[in-house]
C-alpha cells in the first residue's frame, strides 16, 4: 500500500509469480470504483527477448478480468524511450490533478485501498481452497482473489510457511470458474516453461492443483 500511495507511476519488469501478484494487487486498487478518474501510470515493460512474460500475462488478465482491464496498464516492449516519455507524461498528469484538487504531491490520500488489501494473506489450505475465483465478482474484487492465489503459490514455492504447509498437506487445491481455471493453468504452465517459478527449476514440483 505504501508503494502505491507514494508512487506517481510504476514500471514493472518481467519476474515470476510474485511479480504477477504485485501487478494484480495494483489492479485490485486501480479498478476499485472509488478510484475511477484518479491518474496513475502502470507500465509493463521488457526487452524484445523477454516479451513472452508480458504477452502471456496480458492475455491472462484480459481473459479473466475482461477487456476493460487494458485501460489500467500499458505494455511497452523493446522501447525504453517510450517508457520514459510515458512515465514523464503520467507524472505531469498527476501533478496537474493534485494541483487542481489541492492534494499532496508526496502521498496519494485520495486512493481507496480496501481493508483486505491492507492485511497479509495467510496461505493455509483452507484459505487457498476458499478463494472465490468467479467471473461473477466485480473485476477489482476478482483481481484481489487472483492476487491471493498467486501469493499462496509464491509461499508454496519459496517461503518456509508455505513449503511446510505443502509438505504436510499436499498441494494447494484451487477451485473456480472453468474459464479462470483454464487461464490460470495456461499462465502457470508458461511460467514453469520459462523457468520463472524457482531459481533452480531442476527439482521444481507444483505446489498447487487446479480443480
Amino acid at each position: 500500500e505504501a508503494f502505491v500511495r507514494l508512487a506517481h507511476s510504476i514500471v514493472v519488469f518481467p519476474g515470476g509469480v510474485g511479480t504477477a501478484e504485485e501487478i494484480l494487487y495494483l489492479l485490485s486498487v486501480l479498478m476499485h470504483e472509488d478510484n475511477s478518474g484518479l491518474p496513475f501510470t502502470l507500465i509493463l515493460t521488457a526487452p524484445e527477448s523477454k516479451r513472452l512474460y508480458f504477452d502471456t500475462l496480458d492475455q491472462f488478465l484480459r481473459a479473466t478480468l475482461g477487456d476493460e482491464v487494458k485501460d489500467f496498464y500499458r505494455v511497452i516492449i523493446g522501447d525504453a524511450d517510450k517508457v520514459a516519455k510515458t512515465v514523464s507524461a503520467g507524472v505531469e498528469e498527476v501533478r496537474r490533478h493534485r494541483s487542481k484538487t489541492q492534494d499532496a504531491y508526496s502521498f496519494n490520500w485520495d486512493l481507496t485501498v480496501e481493508k483486505h488489501l491492507q492485511v497479509p494473506f495467510v496461505p493455509t489450505h483452507n484459505n487457498m481452497s476458499g478463494l472465490e475465483l468467479s467471473r461473477q465478482l466485480p473485476a477489482g474484487k476478482l483481481a484481489s482473489e487472483i492476487r491471493r492465489c498467486f501469493s499462496g503459490i509464491v509461499a508454496g514455492n519459496v517461503k518456509a510457511f508455505g513449503i511446510e504447509q505443502v509438505r504436510k498437506f499436499g498441494p494447494y487445491s484451487l477451485h473456480g470458474d472453468k474459464v479462470i481455471v483454464d487461464e490460470l493453468q495456461k499462465l502457470l504452465d508458461s511460467f514453469v516453461q520459462q523457468g520463472r517459478m524457482k531459481i533452480d527449476k531442476s527439482d521444481f514440483k507444483r505446489c498447487w492443483e487446479l480443480i
